[in-house]
């Protein structure tokens, strides 16, 4: 990717920002009839306000449930039951409040206006009715995803789809209706008992944050602690949106068979009504400096593994890139050194891989290292060798073949993404959003470019400390011998 293709690219591109802030990049691709949406909010898992994690997921699920007239069988009815279901809530909290003092027929019969309230609205709904409609448009991978950093909503549409997209993104965003919220809230808690609390990594690498910050928003997952999430209500996604769904934290993406004229004359149509409101309020917390190793550990029945991560400092560092060199060094594949060494040659590992920025890159976060142990072997033995080859790695500088390699391999990989309309909007407003411009998605690559073996070996020795080590692995719960286990005819706690 040299400067004459971003020149080249750069005649594609149509930036251009509405009076309230938010920004379009349009980037047109005339091979085939098709159009692919990316809408990136600036605002992830770091933004949940204390005690009520999981509150960017939320409300990105929210977005799905239609607006004041796509969902509903009655909107004027709806929002009274809807308004009537918090109503109720707030008297089920306030009998809450008053701790053991609560009378518990009270709360019983308060549960069960509650309950009568969300039925009563979700008579109203007519389920999926948003997802639908661009299904039945010719609309394919539409999807969402909530991170640490931010918020993404995604689809492709036919060319001549291009003002349902207009009129459906706008729409949940102008005036979103908080449907189905409390049923979503029950969905949101299974997720977490399905990817987290019944899943080995899962638990482990909620573990390795928690451990890893002790005060930066990073020790905090974004689908939210079990507690927060259950007591989540409308009035906390409502605040959330105010606060951080402002146009100017919104940037929009568009690539594929558009015209920037009408794409311009659209966006100032439906997204122009959007309200604009100042930039939500930035992350303070500062991760204080980890003075000594830590450790954490995590009983599981399953296989077991290993995650081993070290402080470094944020996307913006001047060793940003070296961090992503030496990230594919080690794990590149077949031809990185973890995967040479201990699954080819000493069979130690069944898969064993590093991440460069871990679990998100806005702030100072984490360069990830794990590994999953082979039949006959231990976390013991697979963190023996993690430690050794990063010693190894430290002392002896990286060979100009290998160095090659991987600078070969990361601009391949991002040509290929190039390659993608969808892809290709989530670069434009990522790269965008975090850096200022989307030109750093090609100017990145330069930077790839001026790595040197000495940057390579200095940023090791620099970040991979004993001080800056935080390791999290499960183990296996030890085997109880058979004369040592309570009578199984016994109850708890009961006498023999």
């Amino acid at each position: 990717m040299t400067a004459q293709d971003l020149k080249e690219f750069e005649k594609h591109v149509t930036e251009f920002t509405l009076g309230n802030g938010l920004h379009f990049i349009v980037l047109e691709r005339h091979e085939a009839p098709v159009v692919s949406f990316h809408t990136y909010v600036n605002a992830g898992a770091v933004d949940d306000p204390e005690g009520k994690t999981g509150l960017a997921h939320m409300f990105e699920h929210m977005a799905f449930k239609g607006t004041e007239t796509i969902g509903t069988k009655n909107w004027p009815e709806e929002k009274k039951a809807l308004a009537a279901i918090e109503d109720a809530y707030d008297r089920l909290d306030q009998e809450h409040r008053k701790g053991p003092r609560a009378d518990p027929k009270k709360v019983a019969a308060l549960e069960s206006d509650v309950k009568a309230a969300i039925e009563k609205a979700d008579s109203y709904v007519i389920p999926n009715l948003y997802p639908t409609i661009i299904e039945e448009n010719g609309g394919g991978g539409l999807n969402a995803g909530t991170s640490y950093d931010s918020t993404e909503y995604f689809y492709n549409l036919p060319t001549n789809r291009v003002e349902l997209w207009f009129n459906l993104e706008s729409g949940r965003f102008l005036h979103p209706v908080f449907r189905e919220f409390y049923k979503e809230r029950d969905v949101v808690m299974e997720e977490r008992r399905m990817r987290t609390e019944s899943s080995p990594q899962g638990k482990l690498f909620e573990t390795l944050m928690a451990s890893s910050f002790e005060a930066h928003p990073y020790r905090r997952p974004p689908v939210g602690w079990s507690s927060d999430i259950r007591n989540l209500r409308v009035r906390d996604a409502e605040k959330f949106y105010k606060t951080y769904y402002v146009p100017a934290n919104i940037t929009v993406g568009i690539v594929g068979d558009v015209d920037p004229k009408q794409v311009r004359d659209l966006a100032e149509k439906y997204f122009g009504r959007l309200a604009a409101g100042p930039l939500p309020p930035l992350v303070h917390t500062a991760e204080p400096q980890q003075e000594g190793p830590r450790q954490s550990q995590v009983e599981s029945p399953a296989q077991p593994f290993d995650l081993i991560a070290y402080k470094r400092p944020d996307q913006y560092d001047k060793n940003d890139p070296v961090f992503d060199v030496i990230s594919s060094i080690l794990a590149g594949g077949r031809t990185g050194i973890l995967y040479k060494e201990m699954v080819r040659d000493k069979q130690i590992s069944l898969a064993a891989g590093a991440e460069a920025s871990a679990p998100g890159a806005k702030y100072p976060n984490l360069f990830l290292l794990y590994a999953f142990p082979s039949l006959g072997h231990t976390v013991e033995d697979n963190r023996k060798a993690l430690h050794e080859i990063l010693e190894r790695f430290k002392k002896e500088k990286v060979d100009p073949a290998t160095l090659a390699r991987v600078k070969t391999k990361t601009r391949a990989a991002l040509i290929r993404r190039l390659d993608n309309n969808a892809g290709l909007a989530e670069l434009l407003t990522s790269y965008y959003v975090n850096y200022g411009d989307w030109r750093k998605l090609f100017t990145s690559l330069d930077d790839i470019d001026k790595v040197t073996a000495d940057d390579v070996q200095r940023v090791a020795q620099k970040y991979f400390i004993t001080n800056a080590r935080t390791e999290a692995f499960d183990f296996q719960p030890a085997q109880v011998p058979a004369a040592a286990q309570a009578p199984q005819s016994a109850a708890p706690g009961e006498k023999q």
